[in-house]
């Protein structure tokens, strides 16, 4: 069959490149179309290198294409980036010299191992040979101290220029922070949310972190007042969601995406991480069961159209390690260890591509009680 350059037209019309409105014609996107026979080579420019947006434009094309015009076409498509180039004005707020990368990681509803994502993902960034420093922001429910083995340990106080500054307890090669170091074993914490936010502050500003390529902030769960202090405090480079497969964690989890991208915080989603996604028991490796049901996260991340970071399995060497201090991700070549480790490398993945494709995130300024807008200058 002798296809048509004006039908492949006319199906390109009806999809969008990924975050943008206008379909692949009008923006644009579409720079030539050549067709032989039942061979058709679409050439597209993107304006953004994020991987999973070349990878979906690539896969509409190929769709609309076999659903529109001829399901036999054989298709080959060309994608090349031409992002626009960064603004050169300085980050917004109060970054933090020395510290490259700022990520937080979030979760809409508590009880899906947030903390214990973080806690892995920290250690197994440390193994790669990154500098690594950790933020327990989860002021009323902090549990660093424990994944870390360091429940007895207390920050020292240097000077630093002058000024006396905390100095990080550290384990596992990443240095860590949590209003755990300055609280009783069996205290509650109950502050409103001015005092821990005064808290938060001085263990993000009254800190010698030293030179960082990652600060990850574990932050309590849901979208409320800690949320909004850390991202009026800090620049965030971008957010980490976890989540278990679940719809009653997967409907929180969507409203803790809609909170970074709101148009007065636009924090980017750095992607999803789906924990507990399935167990399997020792004794037989190779069996999996989907106790929360399958792949929810990932069909989220698909939804939302965001990076599908990976999945956990419901494992107890996960559960014991953390209660012992030692996070998995130190039990090398285990599969634990190894899933990790897959996540580990799409989350520094796609914060390559977020800097190579956005501009610096700006802090947010709380300007009501109901509401926040970006910082103008």
């Amino acid at each position: 069959m002798k296809l048509n350059k004006q039908d492949i037209y006319k199906a390109l019309e009806k999809i969008s490149v990924s975050g943008e409105g206008q379909n692949m014609v009008e923006s644009g996107a579409v720079k030539n179309i050549v067709t032989f026979g039942d061979e058709v080579v679409v050439d597209l420019e993107l304006t953004t290198p994020a991987l999973h947006i070349k990878k979906r434009a690539e896969v509409d094309v190929m769709k609309a294409i076999h659903e529109h015009v001829y399901a036999k076409a054989k298709v080959k498509v060309n994608v090349k980036v031409n992002a626009p180039s960064k603004p050169k004005n300085e980050i917004k707020g109060k970054p933090i010299p020395g510290i490259k990368n700022i990520v937080a990681v979030a979760s809409g509803k508590g009880g899906v191992g947030k903390s214990t994502v973080t806690a892995n993902l920290a250690v197994s960034l440390a193994s790669k040979g990154f500098k690594v420093g950790l933020l327990d922001a989860d002021i009323y429910g902090p549990s660093a101290t424990i994944m870390f083995d360091v429940e007895r340990e207390r920050p020292l106080s240097v000077q630093v220029n002058g000024k006396s500054k905390m100095k990080p307890v550290e384990n596992h090669g990443v240095k860590i922070l949590s209003i755990g170091f300055f609280t009783q074993p069996n205290q509650a914490v109950i502050w409103r949310g001015p005092m821990a936010a005064k808290a938060l502050n001085q263990m993000i500003f009254d800190a010698d972190w030293g030179e960082l390529d990652f600060l990850l902030i574990d932050l309590p769960p849901g979208t409320g007042d800690i949320h909004l202090s850390i991202m009026q405090s800090l620049p965030i480079t971008g957010a980490v969601m976890v989540s278990t497969p679940q719809n009653v964690a997967l409907a929180d989890a969507k409203k803790g995406v809609a909170m970074f991208r709101q148009e007065s915080i636009n924090v980017p989603v750095i992607g999803i991480v789906e924990n507990m996604a399935y167990f399997t028991p020792e004794e037989l490796p190779d069996n999996k069961y989907y106790i929360f049901g399958k792949h929810g996260a990932k069909n989220l991340a698909e939804d939302l159209e965001i990076p599908f970071l990976g999945e956990l399995p419901l494992v107890q060497s996960i559960r014991e390690a953390g209660d012992i201090g030692r996070p998995a991700a130190l039990q090398k070549e285990t599969p634990s260890a190894q899933a990790i480790e897959a996540i580990t490398k799409q989350v520094v993945q796609e914060t390559v591509a977020r800097n190579e494709g956005l501009p610096p995130t700006e802090a947010i300024k709380i300007t009501t009680m109901a509401g926040c807008s970006a910082v103008k200058k």
